[in-house]
């Protein structure tokens, strides 16, 4: 196998992880998780982008001190998310898969 085949191999390679990454992000974009604090009384809806789309707040809480209210929040922001980043680990896994990339590589496509 001469130099050339192999050079253009890995451009082939590149292109395809590209290609991949790139599909994967926007799906990823379009990828909603719903969290929710305090039994269901804060519920958070973000995509596995970490765009926050809606945050609902049952109005029997808004009658609580203001602390609970901004721990309850945070609290199903956070678990948004991880939700987000478990999914997003998983879809640009198995973007990369079949590449060859070593593992520590693939996340940053």
């Amino acid at each position: 196998m001469n130099i050339n085949m192999l050079m253009q191999q890995a451009q082939r390679m590149q292109k395809d992880v590209e290609a991949n990454a790139k599909k994967a992000k926007e799906e990823l974009a379009q990828t909603e998780v719903h969290a929710e604090a305090g039994g269901g009384l804060v519920k958070v809806t973000m995509t596995c982008r970490h765009v926050v789309k809606r945050i609902e707040i049952n109005p029997e809480l808004l009658q609580d001190e203001a602390d609970m209210v901004e721990d309850l929040i945070a609290a199903a922001m956070n678990d948004a998310s991880r939700q987000a980043e478990v999914i997003s680990e998983q879809k640009m896994k198995a973007a990369n898969a079949g590449t060859g990339l070593p593992p520590g590589l693939a996340g940053l496509f």
